[in-house]
């Protein structure tokens, strides 16, 4: 069993996230501590400039709620954390800061970027600090 579970979720593949909240939940021990994580891509400043002054904090506030409904959809008590930055360098950033033993992230079917640039749960896969659970 694992003490720290991090679970990144894309809220494009929001459907996607109750089997893999399912999956942490069966690799739970009592104490186990299970971190909801959504990471915003940094927006561009020439397109941040035509955006409203609260974009940010409300775009943040929308996920939070989005990702406490799901924990609470899920019967999980979840700690809920929404960052701004790139996708695979900011989980594995909070994956190292939190201490994560597991880290169960999704991946979805690769695109022809994806053969190019790699997708985000293959570079988690190859610079994770733990164990990486790919649910497809």
């Amino acid at each position: 069993m694992y003490k720290k579970i991090l679970v990144p979720v894309d809220m494009a593949h929001l459907a996607e996230s109750d089997a893999i909240i399912d999956i942490a939940k069966q690799h739970t021990a009592e104490d186990s501590r299970i971190v909801l994580l959504h990471v915003i891509e940094n927006i561009p400043n020439y397109a941040a400039i035509e955006l409203p002054a609260d974009f940010r904090e409300k775009a943040i506030a929308d996920v939070e709620k989005e990702l406490q409904a799901l924990a609470k959809r899920s019967g999980i008590d979840a700690e809920i954390d929404v960052r701004y930055g790139h996708s695979y360098n900011t989980i594995l950033d909070v994956a190292e800061s939190i201490g994560a033993d597991l880290i169960i992230i999704s991946s979805h079917r690769p695109g022809l970027k994806d053969y190019f640039i790699g997708s985000t749960a293959s570079r988690v896969v190859r610079h994770a600090p733990c164990s990486v659970l790919v649910v497809r």
